[in-house]
This record gives C-alpha cells, sequence and structure tokens, in this order.
C-alpha cells in the first residue's frame, strides 16, 4: 500500500471491514481472536477512527473510546466472552435480565454471567456499529492484559490493587484518589485524565444503572482476555442466530411500524388530507408549536430559544397539552425503536403562539397533518420510509395518502465548521459505493438568520458514525467533492424517496427537506462524538430548523 494515498487506504480499510462483517453476518460466528476477528481488527487499525483517539498506541489505553463504546452497548458487556446477535425472540417472559443502553435504542438480554444477547431490529447498520465497538474493545483488553504481568512473571503489584478496587463498594477520599493513581499507571494516562473518565463513567452509572465503573470494566476487560489463553471453554466468540441471517435485507420491523402509522391515520380521518412527514426528535415540533401556550409563558421578551431553553425539561407537560390540541402520540411497538406524532394543525388557529413563530394556518380541510417520526438508524432509514410511502390496503381497498413533503432534520458531523452550525444538503454521496443522489433542496440560506453560521453542500452518507478518519474525511471535503458533513441516513432516505416516486407512490415534484445541525467536527480535536453531547449549544440551530421547516409546510 506504498502508493496509496492516506484516504486511499481508509477506503479499503472500511471496505474490508463491510465485507468481512456481511461475510461473518452469513457464516454465523467468528472469533475476535481468531483470523476473522484478525481482519476485523486490522481493518479498524489500519482506519484509525478519530472517534477511537489512540487506539493504535499500545502504551496507553484509549479512555474516550471507551466511555464512547461503554453508554452505546449493555452493561457489562466487558464481562462476556460469548455474544449472540439474534433476530426479536420472544424473551418478554424469560428472567434473563433486559438492559437497554443509555445512549442506543437497542434491548439486549444478560444470559448469564459470560453470555449476552444483542436483539436486532435495524439491519445491517446496527450490526455494523456493534461490531465495530466489540472490535475496538477487544483490541483495547488485549494492551490492558499486557500490564498483568511483570518483568519477573509474576501478577504486577498494580493488578492486585485493580482487583480489590474492582471488588469494592464505591470507595471515596484519599482511597479513591489512590486507587486512581494506581489505575492510572495501569492505562499509561495522567491522573487527571483517569480521574475525568472515571467521574464521566459514575455519572452514567448512576443514570439507569448505565455502565458499570471504570475499575470494573478495566479489570473485566483485562481479566477476560487472560482467562481466554489459559482456558479454551472461556473463548471469546460471536454468534449470528439463522433467524437473524434470515431477517437481513427484508422489512419486517418497517413494515409493522409503517403499518401502525398508516392505520391510524386512516382511523383519525386523514387520509384525504394534505401529509408532510417530518423526520426529527419527539420533542422540538412539539415544543415550537405547543410550548409557549402549555406553559403560559409570561416572560413576553424572551426569544423562541431562550424559551426553549429555560423550559427544555417540561416536554411531558407540553405533550400532554398537545394531545388535547391536535396531536396525537404513537409508541412504536414494532420493535423498530421509531416512535411518532401525528399533528393535525387546524387546531393552531386556537393556540397562542410564539410571537417569533408566524404561522397562517388554512381553514381545517386545507391545514396539513404532520406525520413526525423520531430518528432512524442507518440504513433502516431506506426500510421504513419505503414502507411508509408504500399505499395501505384496508377491507380490499387500496389508500394512496396526499404526501406532500419529507423533511429531515438530522444532526451531522460538519467538516468546514463547528458544533451547532446548520448544513443544508445538495447531494447525498454514499462513502464506499458509486451510489449518489443529487437533492433539490427546498430549503435556503435565506430561510434562516445570520446568527448561526450556514453550510450548503454534498453530504457524505457513512457506513458508522465509527468507522470514520480525518484523511477519508478531508478528502470528501478538500477536493472535488466538497462535501460539507457526514452523517448515516440521508441516503438512504433519499433512496427510498426516489424509489417512491419511479413507484408513482410520490409525486416528481414532492418537496425535499434535509438540514442537519453539527453535531461534532471529526477534523478537529476536541469536537468528535466521543467528546461529549452538544448541550445547550444545540438548541439554536435544532429550534432554528424546526421554525424554518414548520414556516414551509403551514404556509
Amino acid at each position: 500500500m506504498d502508493n496509496l494515498t492516506k484516504a486511499q487506504i481508509g477506503r479499503i480499510a472500511i471496505r474490508t471491514f463491510k465485507t468481512t462483517a456481511d461475510a461473518l453476518a452469513l457464516r454465523g460466528y467468528y472469533r475476535p481472536g481468531g483470523k476473522s476477528g484478525k481482519t476485523l481488527e486490522d481493518s479498524l487499525r489500519l482506519l484509525s477512527p478519530e472517534i477511537y483517539g489512540s487506539m493504535n498506541d499500545p502504551r496507553i489505553i484509549e479512555l474516550k473510546g471507551i466511555e464512547y463504546v461503554m453508554t452505546r452497548l449493555p452493561r457489562g458487556i466487558e464481562e462476556c466472552c460469548r455474544i449472540t446477535l439474534t433476530a426479536e425472540e420472544e424473551l418478554n417472559s424469560v428472567s434473563f435480565e433486559k438492559i437497554i443502553p443509555l445512549k442506543r435504542r437497542r434491548v439486549s438480554y444478560r444470559v448469564s454471567k459470560d453470555e449476552m444477547n444483542f436483539i436486532i431490529t435495524r439491519g445491517m447498520s446496527e450490526i455494523y456499529d456493534i461490531l465495530t465497538h466489540l472490535t475496538f474493545l477487544n483490541i483495547e483488553s488485549h494492551k490492558i492484559s499486557g500490564q498483568i504481568m511483570d518483568e519477573n512473571g509474576e501478577t504486577s503489584h498494580e493488578w492486585k490493587m485493580l482487583q480489590q478496587h474492582a471488588m469494592a463498594e464505591n470507595p471515596g477520599g484519599k482511597e479513591l484518589d489512590r486507587a486512581l493513581w494506581n489505575l492510572s499507571i495501569i492505562l499509561g494516562r495522567t491522573f487527571n485524565e483517569t480521574r475525568d473518565a472515571y467521574n464521566e463513567l459514575e455519572k452514567y452509572r448512576k443514570e439507569n444503572s448505565g455502565t458499570n465503573n471504570l475499575f470494573s470494566i478495566i479489570y473485566s476487560l483485562g481479566n477476560r482476555t487472560r482467562l481466554e489463553s489459559d482456558a479454551p471453554d472461556s473463548r471469546h466468540m460471536i454468534y449470528f442466530t439463522p433467524s437473524l441471517r434470515d431477517l437481513i435485507g427484508k422489512h419486517n420491523y418497517g413494515r409493522i411500524w409503517a403499518d401502525n402509522i398508516k392505520k391510524e391515520i386512516v382511523k383519525l380521518g386523514y387520509c384525504d388530507r394534505n401529509i408532510h412527514i417530518i423526520s426529527s426528535n419527539m420533542h422540538s415540533i412539539l415544543n415550537t408549536l405547543y410550548a409557549y401556550e402549555a406553559l403560559d409563558c409570561h416572560e413576553k421578551d424572551l426569544s423562541i430559544y431562550d424559551f426553549i431553553a429555560k423550559n427544555r425539561y417540561q416536554t411531558d407537560h407540553v405533550l400532554e397539552f398537545a394531545k388535547t390540541r391536535g396531536a396525537h402520540h404513537i409508541k412504536d411497538i414494532s420493535g423498530s425503536y421509531i416512535d411518532c406524532q401525528i399533528i393535525d394543525t387546524s387546531h393552531l388557529k386556537y393556540i397562542k403562539l410564539h410571537p417569533e413563530l408566524h404561522l397562517n394556518v388554512p381553514e381545517e380541510k386545507e391545514a396539513p397533518v404532520l406525520v413526525v417520526m423520531d430518528y432512524a438508524f442507518g440504513e433502516q432509514a431506506y426500510e421504513v420510509i419505503d414502507e411508509l410511502l408504500n399505499p395501505y390496503s384496508v377491507n380490499g381497498r387500496e389508500i394512496k395518502f396526499n404526501f406532500k413533503s419529507l423533511s429531515i432534520m438530522g444532526k451531522a458531523g460538519i467538516l468546514p465548521g463547528q458544533k451547532g452550525d446548520i448544513m443544508l444538503a445538495t447531494a447525498h454521496v454514499f462513502e464506499g459505493t458509486p451510489h449518489n443522489y443529487i437533492v433539490d433542496n427546498d430549503l435556503h440560506i435565506s430561510d434562516f438568520d445570520d446568527t448561526v453560521n450556514i453550510y450548503t453542500g454534498p453530504i457524505v452518507t457513512v457506513l458508522g458514525t465509527s468507522l470514520q478518519n480525518r484523511d477519508v474525511m478531508e478528502r470528501f471535503h478538500s477536493t472535488s467533492w466538497k462535501a460539507i458533513g457526514l452523517e448515516m441516513e440521508g441516503g438512504h432516505y433519499h433512496r427510498a424517496i426516489n424509489a417512491a416516486i419511479i413507484r408513482n407512490h410520490l409525486p416528481s415534484d414532492i418537496k425535499v427537506r434535509y438540514a442537519y445541525y453539527a453535531s461534532d467536527n471529526p477534523l478537529q480535536s476536541g469536537q468528535t462524538l466521543a467528546s461529549g453531547e452538544l448541550g445547550d449549544e444545540g438548541i439554536k440551530p435544532t429550534y432554528m430548523i424546526t421554525k424554518v421547516i414548520l414556516t414551509k409546510i403551514i404556509n
């Protein structure tokens, strides 16, 4: 690979990881310590994703990466040597512990002390995500296990101390500082770095028991690797069940999800109304339309963004009010993990809107109906939109809905700007494939005010947020591609929209809107996803996009 650029090497690594993961899912199993696992590991090392920082440095443990992964995998994953990925199983009535990670909508079951079972409902994107995280943990576990023995072949003093701290209950004061100092030696990190990682994971641990503590995580990772070499029965294995392999490529969950939504539209009598689909979070549309009256705002001089920031944690109260004014909340029961809201905007004529929200609501039959769906995950976006846009059959009659627009408001990594900026897509470019889609975006820079930086250009749809490196992204940004951002769903949404137009499920002049707020910048140190959530600075871009989309739809 001497004659290849770093960007080309990165693209080959991504393609190799994807091809290997696809093959292993069809094969049905692999051992992370075996040849197949080594292929995944080599690809990840070659790619060296920004989110995993110092993964390739053998001297130090990548703490930010561990923090990131541990909030997206089930608690206790570091203790398990047998991991199974399966389709939906009837496990609700069993005694296994059900675990949902803090920052990923996926269900896992702790089958035993050594075994974890992932329920896969969102297709290959979810499998890539899990395998990437597991491969990273395997790399770090081997680095940690190298600290178990000292130069004399005996268990090191630091490891013996770590074992005591891993078993202890919530050390504090000087005892905690001594334990963190000892751990920092094992990790090759400074005391402050180790303490910061410990405090961050403690915050998550206390939040619905989100993770184990840092001592336990590090000890379990290193100990699992040592046991694997000492006892063949403890070998780390990943399995894919036949039911999962049969499900790949089918739309089982998306079809059930979409039918539930369409059934509700029919039930509410909105078949002949103009329907606008919005992919968004579950709070911004509701808060923008209903919060001002629901919370009976007395501070008239607050901007809409300051008002939302002040009342951002009162979403439940706003939802209850909205349900009495034309909003219907549909909790997902399909396993897709995509909740939905159906909003009849004719009711907005009778409530007070924030003074900065200028909406001319039509009469009832002309007022649009909003179908607001929560975020999809990767290629799941194609599945759910493809199914939602299909006509609905009821009692032998086919109903074709009047879909008038699709608006996608998402978060993405930005390349030319910084966290909190806004990106408007002019095209979606699939990473690693020749599939590219031009976007006739109904959103323009002139629709937004100048208090937030707005960028327009192609957006790269990537395989996974954890499979990105600086060189590949820099190539997309600095060459004639002139890409401005990267995300996981946009290209899949547009692929489904184009398919629906070809199949005459949508008119060819359907309005499409793509706007993203920047959650991270993978090209800037300290601004990757591993550096933490966007926080309050994300309120303004999120609600500015929301306000523009609603104005476009209703006016």
